[in-house]
C-alpha cells in the first residue's frame, strides 16, 4: 500500500507538472490556446482515472503551485478553477462504484456512477468555474461593449464608409453580452468532456482503467432534472444585467450537455443503419459549418433523458 501511495503521488506530480506546461503553452500560442487549455486537464484525468484521488489531487496542487511561481495567481486560479478541479471532480465520480443490489440490481455485480450525472457534474462545475474567476477579474456587460467596439473599428479601418447607427451597435452589444457567455460555457464543457473521453480510453488501453469500457451512444444522456436548471438560466437571460449573464452561462453549459446527449442518440439510433457513416459525417459537418442545425440535436437530447448505469461482475474489479 505504501508503495502504491508513492507511486500515485509521483504520478500525480507528473501528471500536475504536464498540465501546468500546457497550460503556460497556451500563452505563448495564441491560435491553439484554448486547446492547449483543455488539452491541460487531460494528464490529470488520466492520473485520476487510473491512479485514483490521490494522484489527480496531487496533480491539481502541483499544476497550482507550478502555476503560481511561474505566472501569477490569478493565472493559477483561473486553471484551477475551471480546467484541474473539474477534471480531478471527474476522474472521482467516474470510479465511484457501489454493490448493485443496493440499487434494486444483481447480486454480486457492481453499479457505477451515471454517466448522465458526470455529464451533470461537468456542466455544474463549469459554471461555477467560471463566475468565480468572472467574479474576481470583474468581468460585466462592458467586456462585450468593448470587444463589438473593437470589431467595428477594425472594420472601419477597412472600410471607411462603414457607419452603423447607434441603435444597430447598442442591440448588438445586448446580443454579445448573452452570445459571449452562452458560447463560452459551451465550448469548454464540450472541450472538458472531450478530454475526459480521450483520457478513459488512455487509461483503459493501459489497463489501469477501474470502470468498465461503456457504450457511449446507448449510456450518454442528462439526469432529467437538468432541464429545470437549464429552464431556469434560461429565464435568468429576461432580468437583465449580471443575472441574465449567469443565465446565459447556464444555458451554454447545461445545453451542451444536451447537445453531446443528442448526438449520442443519434449514434445510438443510426447503429446498423447501411447509410449511417456518411449521414452522421454530414450531421457533424453542417453542425460545425451551419450551427443552426445543433438545435435539432439539443432538442433530442432535451426529449431523451435517462440515466443508464454500468453494471460489471463484482469480481472483476
Amino acid at each position: 500500500m505504501q508503495n502504491w501511495n508513492r507511486t500515485s503521488l509521483l504520478t500525480g506530480a507528473l501528471a500536475g507538472i504536464t498540465a501546468a506546461l500546457l497550460s503556460m503553452g497556451a500563452n505563448t500560442q495564441s491560435s491553439l490556446a484554448i486547446v492547449l487549455y483543455a488539452a491541460s486537464a487531460l494528464p490529470i484525468l488520466i492520473a485520476g482515472l487510473g491512479w485514483g484521488n490521490a494522484a489527480a489531487f496531487g496533480g491539481i496542487v502541483v499544476a497550482g503551485g507550478a502555476a503560481v511561481a511561474l505566472v501569477s495567481p490569478y493565472f493559477a486560479l483561473l486553471i484551477v478553477v475551471v480546467t484541474l478541479v473539474p477534471a480531478g471532480w471527474l476522474s472521482h465520480l467516474s470510479n465511484l462504484a457501489r454493490p448493485a443490489d443496493e440499487l434494486g440490481g444483481p447480486e454480486g455485480s457492481l453499479a457505477w456512477y451515471p454517466l448522465s450525472d458526470i455529464l451533470v457534474h461537468l456542466a455544474g462545475l463549469v459554471t461555477a468555474g467560471m463566475i468565480i474567476v468572472g467574479y474576481i477579474v470583474g468581468y460585466d456587460s462592458s467586456v462585450s461593449g468593448i470587444m463589438v467596439d473593437m470589431v467595428i473599428d477594425a472594420v472601419k479601418a477597412q472600410e471607411p464608409l462603414y457607419n452603423p447607427d447607434a441603435a444597430a451597435i447598442a442591440q448588438l452589444k445586448s446580443i454579445f453580452t448573452l452570445a459571449l457567455p452562452l458560447v463560452q460555457g459551451a465550448i469548454w464543457v464540450l472541450m472538458l468532456f472531450s478530454a475526459y473521453y480521450l483520457a478513459t480510453r488512455i487509461v483503459q488501453l493501459s489497463g489501469k482503467a477501474l470502470r468498465p469500457r461503456e457504450d457511449i451512444p446507448s449510456s450518454l444522456r442528462m439526469n432529467r432534472n437538468a432541464i429545470f436548471v437549464f429552464l431556469a438560466g434560461l429565464t435568468l437571460t429576461f432580468f437583465g444585467g449580471a443575472p441574465a449573464v449567469v443565465g446565459a452561462l447556464v444555458c451554454g453549459t447545461f445545453g451542451a450537455g444536451f447537445l453531446l446527449s443528442g448526438f449520442a442518440s443519434f449514434h445510438f439510433r443510426t447503429r446498423g443503419k447501411s447509410w449511417r457513416l456518411p449521414v452522421l459525417w454530414i450531421a457533424y459537418l453542417s453542425v460545425f459549418i451551419f450551427t443552426i442545425p445543433a438545435f435539432f440535436f439539443l432538442l433530442t437530447g432535451l426529449t431523451d433523458t435517462r440515466r443508464a448505469i454500468a453494471l460489471t461482475p463484482t469480481g472483476k474489479n
